[in-house]
């Protein structure tokens, strides 16, 4: 018997939302994702965000810091005052601390700079969604 325990985390069919305005940074985390059999969504903007988790929460948002319409941090806001919020990832290519420590400030869950390491981001999403309570 082979004891494959990477299997047990796999994000098979969990609902993340990826929030981003630059497209190959979408297809790709969307890749990765996908590849872990989660269920992905994407949307480029902060208000259309929060429509989605208003009306159908995902488990997890992969949510850009930069956002139009509304930036990350009131989209974060926003939802994490909602009935059932889902957990966020922020990622960003800003390396100013103060904003890591705002972020943290308002409920996100897990905090990545740009470029992201999608094996990085895959196993973050992993520890979060199948954290023992």
């Amino acid at each position: 018997m082979v004891d494959d325990t990477s299997d047990d985390l796999r994000l098979e069919d969990k609902k993340i939302l990826i929030v981003d305005d630059d497209r190959e940074v979408q297809d790709s985390i969307d890749q990765a994702l996908q590849a872990e059999g989660a269920l992905t969504q994407i949307c480029g903007d902060g208000n259309t965000a929060v429509r989605i988790c208003e009306q159908d929460p995902p488990e997890l948002m992969v949510l850009d810091m930069m956002l139009p319409k509304r930036s990350g941090f009131l989209v974060l806001e926003k939802i994490k005052r909602i009935a059932n919020p889902p957990l966020v990832i922020m990622v960003t290519a800003n390396e100013g601390k103060r904003h890591q420590q705002y972020a943290e400030t308002i409920g996100v869950d897990g905090y990545l700079l740009k470029p992201v390491r999608l094996e990085r981001l895959i196993t973050m999403a992993q520890k979060l969604l199948y954290k023992e309570d």
